[in-house]
């Protein structure tokens, strides 16, 4: 788990942290930032359903809760992805696929239904990479979770005041991190990272 801590959150941050390395899929929200940096892309679902809420509680009463249900149903089918065959997720890919196609073809009248309308097309092949690629997570919560405490440190001393001081802290942040995926404590990630053996995830 690698943190860095920028100033800004361009694509260039991205692009200087991954360097040479292009991974095959990249999870995120749909940040224009966060775009075009792996093979693949996930949007994290987790977003999109936020969104979908918001045009619920505005008033959408056809297309956002139609949307509502097949995300929840795809992601739950996603959490059942170990106990499924191959064939069976192909399945359901294609099911969720069809049955997006499906709801994006239904008139949007209210107007916070049609922007999301608008929005889920400028989007539409990247909603179930999950369901063909069993190591993808629908959402990136977890990446979330990590960042949190860094938001709430930043929102607490109002920022670092030297660059140093926002390094120390991304490393610091990304050893434990990555103990935590490997259910390692802090204290053997940092005895691993004393000997030379820490890699992080």
């Amino acid at each position: 788990m690698l943190h860095d801590i920028a100033p800004r959150r361009a694509k260039s941050v991205a692009e200087t942290v991954l360097g040479d390395y292009r991974p095959g899929v990249w999870v995120s929200d749909r940040y224009a930032g966060q775009q075009d940096l792996a093979l693949a892309h996930q949007v994290c679902l987790a977003h999109v359903l936020r969104d979908v809420q918001y045009a619920i509680d505005c008033g959408d009463t056809v297309f956002a809760p139609k949307i509502r249900d097949h995300l929840r149903w795809a992601i739950r089918v996603g959490k059942r992805r170990t106990e499924l065959k191959d064939s069976t997720l192909v399945a359901y890919a294609a099911k969720a696929e069809r049955r997006l196609d499906t709801l994006l073809a239904i008139p949007a009248a209210h107007p916070a239904g049609k922007i999301l309308q608008r929005q889920i097309k400028a989007w539409r092949t990247k909603f179930f990479v999950f369901l063909t690629d069993r190591e993808v997570p629908p959402t990136n919560n977890v990446s979330e979770r990590e960042i949190r405490p860094s938001v709430v440190f930043r929102k607490v001393t109002n920022g670092f005041r030297s660059d140093w001081g926002a390094q120390v802290h991304a490393g610091y942040r990304s050893v434990t991190g990555t103990a935590r995926l490997k259910g390692q404590t802090a204290l053997q990630a940092v005895r691993d990272l004393v000997n030379g053996t820490f890699v992080v995830a």
